[in-house]
């Protein structure tokens, strides 16, 4: 019996590998996918959605839900979601052409390089939903909201432009208050419990995959809605 289940997981492993190497095979030729080199700093609006409207991000964005899900909602925005596992973001880059979202764009990069990819207030807003908490201490700068990815968020958003925070994770919560007590920030919106305290058809409860099962393990969702003084 033992058996026979090892043999299913191994054949479930090796159709998941497979399907991970087609969609980094695709994604090169997915036109809303970009990457550097690439010469849209400053020009994102101008260049390549061919208009002015105000430009949000969502970083680690995975499958790209939020990029998606607003690029619907908001026709008069721009969108792009940033990652750095192609493989994911195929799906959300995909859903977006199938949909014909021209207000949707997708950049495989590191975070860490986002004023490499955006001119000084380039950005209006920013989303960052459900990134990976790095428990351990030594991974603490790795955290999104550390202060080494504040600043780079500093660098690229407007003035006054809003961060979007959301977690399932306590200690992830309670750090990034922490930082933000000593990063010049402005907190505009806080909730232990987002999915309690506003509506469901509100923009801040749009569910990721992330988010469905930690919902359907009884979690809460904490979110956190802040600027900077500074920028």
């Amino acid at each position: 019996m033992a058996g026979d289940q090892n043999r299913v997981a191994t054949k479930a492993g090796i159709s998941m590998g497979r399907q991970k190497l087609k969609r980094y095979a695709k994604l090169a030729g997915l036109a809303n996918v970009l990457r550097l080199p690439h010469d849209l700093k400053g020009k994102w609006g101008a260049d390549y959605f061919k208009n002015d409207h105000p430009l949000t991000l969502e970083l680690a964005c995975g499958k790209g839900e939020y990029t998606v899900a607003l690029g619907r909602r908001f026709p008069q925005r721009n969108f792009i979601g940033m990652d750095s596992k192609g493989d994911r973001l195929w799906i959300g880059a995909h859903a977006a052409l199938q949909e014909h979202l021209s207000n949707a764009a997708f950049i495989r990069g590191l975070i860490e390089d986002l004023p490499d990819f955006f001119a000084p207030q380039e950005v209006a807003e920013i989303w960052i939903p459900f990134p990976e908490p790095h428990p351990k201490r030594a991974k603490i700068k790795s955290r999104l909201t550390s202060s080494p990815f504040l600043n780079c968020y500093r660098q690229v958003l407007a003035g006054g432009g809003r961060i979007h925070f959301k977690t399932d994770d306590a200690d992830l919560f309670a750090y990034t208050l922490k930082i933000l007590s000593g990063e010049q920030s402005v907190i505009h919106e806080l909730h232990e419990d987002l999915h309690h305290a506003v509506p469901e058809n509100d923009l801040r409860t749009i569910k990721t995959t992330y988010e469905r099962r930690y919902l359907a393990a009884g979690k809460t969702i904490k979110y956190a809605c802040f600027s900077f003084k500074n920028v």
